[in-house]
């Protein structure tokens, strides 16, 4: 395992980690005792960075996190957490106000069992008046960190414009850390854009998804999923073709995710055991940087092909 720190913040995280959203079962029902061994496992492999919201479940992947989190010291991983995106009764709902996202770090520690949040992030700015963001839910997220409640603050969204707008209008130093999802991968790598951007600003980078939402699997894009039809085919024939070199797309694209060491750490989720056990066998083989190329090929005019946010 191979580790980067997140821009200027001193957190020195494992280029995989773990992300907690499948705890909330947010894909699929999950075995709860499964979740929290797949969280332990994750730690004895060597992951230091776990990422969860309230939002995953609506509080339930906290929840679980927190159970797992008692039997784990808490100077063995950095945990990352975020506010705004809540939930309740099967309904999403976002709240950017600073009185709510103040409540909102002091609920999680309570999900979560610990007194201090590494990282806090305002989540999918993209649904939020960014306005507001900058003046508002940042600020009141500054002032828990210069009271010691909460490290570093960050900020998530798939649209990387978003990102830039809301740095491109905070005080320098405001935002530690930056939250993508599927835009370094197989199929996407329009991050590498923004990292010189980042950078200038000493802004870290952590990746998401890197099999694009189920885009990138064996089994096929789940029904949900918002990606064009175009987009949809063109990662099938590409996993088919994986499949005749018996080198399945999920190992490619990992070992992909994790191949660009300025991007500090990619998120994967899962809450089975021994997928957190391939993930981190698939990263310590060496990658094939042809079939790479083949892949990115078959993708075609279908690279960089996203879609709005939900």
């Amino acid at each position: 395992m191979q580790y980067h720190e997140i821009g200027k913040t001193g957190m020195k995280v494992s280029s995989l980690s773990f992300g907690a959203s499948s705890l909330g079962g947010v894909f699929h029902d999950i075995k709860e005792k499964e979740g929290i061994e797949s969280v332990f496992i994750a730690i004895e492999s060597g992951m230091n960075f776990i990422d969860v919201s309230p939002y995953y479940g609506h509080y339930k992947a906290e929840i679980i996190l927190g159970k797992a989190l008692k039997d784990i010291l808490r100077n063995s991983y950095y945990l990352s957490t975020k506010v705004r995106r809540y939930g309740k009764d099967g309904m999403n709902t976002w709240d950017y106000s600073a009185k709510r996202v103040v409540e909102s770090v002091y609920e999680s520690m309570e999900r979560l069992h610990i007194d201090f949040i590494d990282l806090i992030n305002v989540h999918d700015i993209e649904f939020a008046d960014l306005n507001q963001v900058v003046s508002e839910t940042l600020p009141a997220l500054v002032e828990l960190r210069e009271k010691g409640v909460v490290g570093h603050v960050g900020i998530t969204d798939l649209q990387l414009e978003n990102l830039k707008w809301v740095i491109d209008h905070t005080p320098e130093g405001t935002v530690e850390s930056v939250l993508n999802f599927c835009h370094y991968c197989l199929c996407d790598d329009k991050l590498v854009d923004f990292l010189d951007y980042f950078e200038s600003k000493g802004i870290g980078g952590i990746n998401a998804s890197p099999l694009s939402m189920g885009l990138l699997t064996e089994r096929g894009v789940p029904a949900w999923h918002p990606a064009p039809a175009l987009l949809v085919e063109a990662c099938r024939k590409a996993m088919l073709h994986c499949r005749a070199k018996n080198y399945p797309i999920e190992k490619l694209a990992m070992q992909f995710s994790v191949s660009n060491p300025r991007i500090a750490t990619t998120l994967f989720s899962t809450a089975n055991p021994q997928n957190v056990k391939s993930n981190v066998a698939f990263i310590e083989e060496p990658i094939d940087w042809q079939l790479v190329h083949e892949v990115q090929d078959i993708v075609g005019d279908q690279r960089r092909v996203s879609w709005a946010n939900s």
